[in-house]
């Protein structure tokens, strides 16, 4: 807000700043300026300068405006925040117990992105000049120049094969003049109706039930379509939908390993690309998107789940796809769900928001079955090839002989499969060679110096990495604790270590291990990915980055190395998270043609989520699912809340988070767990302790948690408290 005081000539105004304080503050505005609610300033605080935003609080008009300090800019050439994203900014930080600033802060990220980009110097043809002589370089310039168009200097030499010494001697000669030239043009909007894809009746039926959610009232739909059953085309018409209502669409979606095969799909079905929006672009590429989001350029984004807070300009619909994934929640600075507050962005600007997955949340499902969401559901893959026959290798009574990791009987499949010409995929969420490195002469183990987790040999790397906080050292020769040489052995299976042992047993197979810590990041993953999809490699070995999405025609035997891997964890979520992944994984077999095959290797063949996946009966599990968080008043039907103490001093650490337990407002309606040291002690130095709430669905705990907050002692001594509602991982 905007305060005029009538005595005075100044007018002053509330600003947000990225800082983690719970109110605006209250800047003069600069004579022959003017900012209005949302506008986009830079503002001093303290020693710096910092990018903030005019907010709808009132200012505090008892300040003498000849004490404050004045706004230093205003980005006039930047939208201001609209009204509906400052309310989204105040939803958010009041659900999560954070400060406003922080989360304007997730908005306002690129500073460059606030400014027009600079133009830059290009040549042009100057009609009726020709130089004084030709010479053959002369001539491939002048003949890639026909078109008519205003080049860079770089790109018409590159262009035409000659030096940029060629270029400036026809500028001399005035042949060719310099003009100034955008940065970077416009980005090509998609086509409506450029390549529409034949659906079934099924899909129809699901598209005909999106597009009536286009009725203003913040329709949010949920499509639970078995793996490959057309869930992305689905989808696909809801956003030209979107777009033939001159809106803007958001795509999110959980890993990046996922966009490049999106992007093809994309293009094919409109034409051309959408905009990219996640960690791997550049900053130059982001400014752009931002910009072009902002002023409306920018028509469809596809993104992770931090383009949520971009400022788009008629922002008309989300798609989360893969809502189950745990990717989509944010556990730093401002814990949030991606996929919670997709829905919670839609409510407020009342547009429709789809979300999509082969094995959808217990909350999704929940909220599908009481009204609150429209269920579309798609039981069969749009190939109509049927789903992948899955049988358990009971690792007890038909376990693999001592040092090897694939059962006799998986083996056979692949060697079946690599004979017919098709593809296997070994699935093991578990990167490197090893997860645990000792000495056999002591027992020493290899630890992170500054986490409570073992390193991980990375053999190809030469490395023992912390997957935690990203400490590496190479992998010593001799024990440090008893100087006994080759007496460090590895104990389990990463991906490598199974990656080998498929070599000694398949030497003739063309092998690929997928994995997002190898060297080349992303885009190594995307030119892999790409092989895996045209048949270039026989049988691929990799983590859960295989397990979301991904099409691969020729694929048509899965192995899952561990599928009890994720079962034994201390986390309330376990089956359903272990559940959605190997159904996942399971279901990247005989998208396209049918005849696909899955084995789980299993020590316990008897769970329930073992069963389930056997008898391809969701809704039994489900059902089980539910009906065991609703006995233990455990989310959708509950409340938690978690809220995590950490600092670089153990005893202090524990000891602030007992007398924050003490704190606690004493009520009926809350369960209070701890405190209690984190599953994962201390990561990257510093000493965890957790307490946990629990409430019922309705109490008000975010108004419970700021007042425990208030009658706790203050945090000092490097103390954090972090608090995490609604909290998706438990270590």
């Amino acid at each position: 807000m905007l305060f005029d005081d009538p005595e005075a000539p100044e007018t002053i105004a509330s600003v947000l700043v990225p800082v983690a304080v719970p109110v605006a503050y209250t800047y003069k505005v600069p004579a022959g300026q003017s900012v209005v609610p949302g506008s986009i300033v830079k503002v001093p605080l303290g020693p710096r300068q910092v990018i903030g935003a005019v907010w709808d609080t009132e200012p505090d008009a008892e300040i003498n405006p000849k004490k404050l300090k004045s706004i230093s800019h205003v980005y006039e050439t930047t939208p201001p925040l609209d009204k509906d994203l400052r309310q989204f900014v105040d939803w958010v930080a009041n659900w999560t117990v954070g400060a406003p600033g922080m989360v304007v802060r997730m908005i306002l990220r690129s500073e460059e992105a606030l400014e027009p980009e600079p133009p830059i110097s290009g040549v042009r043809r100057i009609e009726g000049a020709e130089p004084d002589r030709i010479t053959s370089a002369r001539k491939r310039v002048l003949e890639t120049m026909e078109d008519g168009f205003a080049w860079t200097k770089s790109g018409l030499a590159k262009a035409a094969g000659v030096s940029p010494s060629v270029i400036d001697g026809l500028v001399q000669q005035e042949v060719l003049e310099v003009i100034s030239m955008p940065a970077a043009p416009p980005p090509p909007k998609p086509q409506i109706d450029y390549s529409q894809k034949d659906l079934t009746p099924a899909q129809q039926t699901a598209v005909d039930s999106l597009l009536a959610g286009f009725d203003g009232n913040g329709s949010v739909s949920l499509i639970d379509g078995v793996t490959g059953s057309g869930k992305t085309e689905v989808y696909f018409e809801a956003i030209a939908e979107a777009l033939r209502r001159d809106k803007q669409a958001l795509v999110l979606l959980p890993e990046i390993a996922l966009t490049e095969q999106f992007l093809r799909r994309f293009e094919q079905r409109f034409g051309a690309y959408p905009a990219e929006w996640h960690s791997e672009i550049t900053t130059k590429n982001r400014a752009r998107v931002w910009r072009g989001v902002a002023n409306g350029e920018v028509r469809v984004v596809i993104g992770a789940r931090s383009s949520l807070f971009l400022p788009f300009k008629e922002l008309g619909l989300i798609i989360v796809d893969e809502e189950h994934d745990a990717a989509f929640k944010q556990d730093d600075r401002v814990p949030y769900s991606a996929r919670d507050m997709a829905v919670v962005r839609g409510h407020i600007s009342r547009f429709p928001v789809v979300l999509a997955s082969a094995t959808p949340s217990i909350e999704s499902r929940v909220n599908a079955e009481l009204g609150r969401y429209a269920l579309i559901e798609l039981p069969e893959r749009a190939s109509g090839a049927a789903l992948p026959d899955l049988q358990a290798i009971d690792m007890r009574t038909e376990g693999p002989e001592r040092g090897r990791w694939l059962a006799p009987e998986l083996i056979n499949s692949i060697k079946e499969t690599f004979a017919a010409g098709d593809q296997s995929l070994l699935f093991l969420n578990r990167r490197g060679y090893a997860p645990l490195t000792l000495c056999r002469t002591c027992g020493h183990r290899f630890q992170c110096a500054h986490c409570s987790a073992w390193l991980v040999e990375h053999r190809f790397q030469k490395k023992l990495v912390c997957h935690h906080c990203g400490h590496s050292e190479k992998v010593p020769e001799v024990c440090p604790s008893c100087n006994n040489k080759d007496s460090l052995v590895a104990c389990g299976p990463g991906v490598e270590r199974i990656a080998e042992e498929i070599s000694d047993l398949f030497p003739q197979a063309r092998t690929l291990i997928l994995s997002s810590d190898l060297p080349g990041g992303p885009e190594r993953l995307k030119r892999e990915m790409k092989i895996v999809e045209d048949g270039g490699a026989d049988i691929i070995i990799g983590t859960q980055l295989v397990a979301k999405g991904h099409n691969f025609p020729k694929l048509k035997l899965v192995g899952v190395v561990d599928a009890d891997l994720g079962l034994a964890h201390g986390d309330p979520r376990a089956a359903e998270k272990t559940f959605q992944l190997l159904a996942q994984v399971t279901g990247r077999a005989g998208r396209v043609t049918g005849g696909g095959k899955g084995f789980l290797q299993t020590y316990s063949v008897d769970h329930p989520v073992i069963k389930a996946l056997l008898a391809n009966d969701k809704h039994a599990f489900y059902q089980a699912e539910v009906d065991a968080r609703r006995a233990a008043g455990l989310p959708p039907f509950g409340r938690l809340a978690a809220v995590i103490v950490s600092g670089p001093d153990k005893l202090f650490a524990e000891g602030y988070a007992r007398a924050l337990g003490r704190a606690a407002p004493q009520d009926q309606a809350v369960t209070l767990l701890g405190p209690a040291e984190a599953a994962l002690a201390m990561v990257r130095g510093r000493y965890r302790y957790r307490l946990l709430a629990m409430a019922p669905r309705q109490f008000d705990l975010q108004s419970y948690l700021r007042q425990w907050l208030s009658l706790g002692p203050k945090p000092s001594k490097g103390l954090r408290v972090q608090i995490d509602i609604d909290p998706q991982h438990f270590l």
